[in-house]
């Protein structure tokens, strides 16, 4: 076999971490606002006073340049969408990015935390804002490839593990830990080591993988597959005294093939090799959960119909009946009798009303997330690209938010209108923050690449400060001049209307429970295909099917929403502005049911930040949920009531 290159000398084992540098920088000088990507972040520090002065002025020019941002990267997108092309000989560099163990998705760290080979400086590459957010910690790495050559058996370096080297890798691959690197926007994805339990009980051997052998592809000028075999050569891990050191030696080799079969353009499709992809096109159970769902809308809204049209034909003649027959119908049918109290404004109303705007905006943010997706903006190789959409997309929508919360607030004759736009801004992003806050010092706390850096804490609060509080703001302000009055359809009394005893199956209890349980039965099926994909190794691209079954949920929660408010109004309950609100937000509560089902049950995830994680961020999501139905909740009810109210007869 020909003789190995020159070793490469052995790293300090404290290697100078540089912190990574993104994809953004954001200077404050003389009070503007300055902002350029592809840089290192730097953060420039100015007297209060000069930033408060100019903040008016500052919102725009923001927002317009966030916007021309948004275009450039855009723009960047199209012209890279080609790829990068290389030369035979040209060095193809590849980076080291994180470990994690196999079945914790949202646990990782640096790759260079390891005891393994790497740079006496550690040199890392620019990264956005979604692969932050993702927990990538992309560096460089001591690995030589060239496009398009062979490379026999090299050696990387040799690294002395002490004691304290041997039991981080023993837990390392004790855990199932896995690495990733980085070759050319492709993952290339690998185990570190391998466990193996003796026969006799309380015996184990830990072996570390010592040689990596890459496997690339490519076609033409570009680079189409890339994987990575690295169980050729193992090193079983001794148990060391203090003071001792055991050697390891690490290499690589790497092979080139030419593959014409795949394009440039669909390589991503290829990324399968590593975690399996269990994910298949699941069309009869969708079709099969849409048929039940559409036959139960469709009994439930026949009967609701015909009851309808029945109580308006006996209120129609009940003035040229006996006093019995108006008797027998109050008895049977009592909702005309609330004509005085059912458009009494409810309490609390500045909350309801935050919760509507917030609502409404996070449906718009759904839609755009679905639309983009169906366009194929989202693929597996732009990492956290759909983090970063959602947070520009949120920002950009709050004027929806404090327009329709406002709009809606001034309405129902309410009067402290600054407060109400206060709090439609922190009515999602206050539990946010605490959520968030209390994961990423757990992250931060076990050295975990899910701990942001300061730099991107203080982008992401740059952009809600600089223009997603600003255009909740101006949404609020334009809502304020032109809201229209709520033009009820009947008169409300002063006094209030007793409320007869209701029945338990009547109850506020029992109209949560189904109306949670049946729009949460039309996304079951589904359900589990985002959550494997949230919180495992599937890639979800079946965005037509969740297309479906976010207009299927949004059908099932306005049919059941309007029978339940029309049972409620037939038990003579006019209270009913919020029981709409909690009756279809009650969904979130199934959800938060089954995700502890699918930690318990269905996944293998262990760990404090692992379980803080997917409890706080599904907590998040389920929160979300609740304001998203409970808006399209109220105004299917609002509309309803409206519209049986108008056309009925009354004295």
């Amino acid at each position: 076999s020909p003789s190995p290159a020159q070793p490469t000398p052995a790293p300090s084992t404290q290697p100078t971490l540089e912190p990574p540098p993104l994809d953004y920088k954001f200077q404050l000088q003389d009070g503007r606002f300055q902002g350029q990507f592809k840089v290192q972040g730097v953060i420039t520090i100015v007297p209060f006073s000069v930033v408060f002065s100019r903040t008016l002025a500052l919102i725009g020019r923001v927002g317009m340049r966030l916007a021309v941002a948004i275009g450039l990267v855009g723009l960047v997108v199209a012209v890279t969408a080609g790829g990068r092309k290389f030369k035979s000989g040209d060095g193809v560099p590849l980076f080291v990015n994180k470990v994690g163990p196999y079945f914790n998705t949202h646990e990782t760290y640096h790759y260079y935390s390891l005891p393994v080979c790497h740079p006496d400086k550690i040199k890392h590459r620019s990264l956005t804002l979604g692969e932050v957010l993702d927990g990538d910690r992309m560096a460089e790495s001591l690995y030589h490839i060239k496009f398009r050559e062979n490379q026999p058996e090299t050696e990387l370096c040799k690294v002395k593990l002490k004691k304290a080297d041997i039991e981080k890798l023993t837990l390392a691959i004790e855990e199932l830990y896995y690495f990733e690197f980085v070759l050319d926007d492709l993952p290339v994805r690998g185990f570190i080591g391998q466990y193996e339990e003796q026969m006799l009980p309380g015996t184990s051997s830990v072996y570390l993988w010592t040689h990596m052998h890459f496997q690339l592809e490519y076609n033409g000028d570009q680079i189409v597959v890339a994987n990575v075999t690295e169980k050729m050569k193992e090193v079983q891990l001794p148990t060391l005294d203090d003071g001792d050191q055991f050697e390891v030696q690490f290499s690589y080799s790497v092979s080139w093939k030419e593959n014409k079969g795949i394009p440039f353009k669909k390589r991503h499709r290829m990324d399968h090799t590593f975690f399996p992809k269990t994910l298949e096109i699941h069309w009869l159970s969708m079709i099969n959960s849409a048929v039940l769902v559409l036959l139960l809308v469709g009994f439930v809204m026949l009967i609701l119909t015909r009851m309808l049209n029945k109580d308006f034909a006996q209120y129609a003649k009940g003035d040229d009946d006996d006093v019995d027959i108006e008797d027998d119908l109050e008895e049977e049918q009592g909702w005309k009798n609330l004509h005085t109290d059912v458009f009494r404004y409810p309490e609390y109303k500045s909350l309801l009303c935050a919760i509507l705007g917030n609502g409404t905006q996070f449906i718009v943010l759904a839609t755009g997330i679905l639309f983009m997706a169906l366009s194929g903006a989202f693929h597996v190789h732009h990492h956290g690209s759909m983090n970063t959409a959602a947070i520009l997309i949120y920002a950009f929508t709050c004027g929806i938010a404090g327009y329709v919360s406002t709009a809606m607030y001034m309405a129902l004759d309410g009067v402290n209108w600054v407060w109400n736009i206060v709090l439609t801004s922190a009515v999602f992003t206050g539990p946010f923050f605490v959520v968030w806050s209390t994961i990423n010092t757990v992250a931060w706390y076990t050295g975990s690449t899910q701990a942001l850096p300061l730099t991107t804490i203080i982008l992401i609060m740059l952009i809600w400060l600089c223009l997603g509080f600003p255009l909740t703001v101006l949404g609020g302000i334009l809502g304020k001049k032109n809201a229209s009055s709520f033009d009820a359809p009947c008169r409300t009394k002063p006094v209030v209307r007793e409320i007869p005893p209701i029945p338990c199956y009547r109850s506020q209890l029992a109209h949560m429970l189904i109306g949670g349980f049946l729009p949460f039965s039309s996304i079951s099926v589904e359900l589990y295909y985002i959550f494997a994909t949230i919180w495992g190794r599937e890639h979800y691209t079946l965005y037509g099917i969740l297309f479906l079954v976010f207009i299927v949920l949004l059908a099932v929660t306005i049919c059941i929403s309007v029978a339940l408010t029309y049972f409620q109004l037939s038990s003579e309950d006019y209270r009913w502005w919020w029981q709409s609100v909690f009756s279809s937000g009650a969904t979130s509560f199934f959800i938060m049911c089954y995700a502890v089902f699918y930690f318990q049950v269905r996944s293998n995830m262990t760990g404090p930040l692992q379980t803080v994680q997917f409890f706080g961020f599904t907590l998040l999501g389920c929160y979300v949920f609740f304001m998203m139905l409970g808006t399209v909740g109220f105004y299917s009810s609002l509309s309803f009531v409206r519209y049986i109210f108008k056309n009925l007869k009354l004295d």
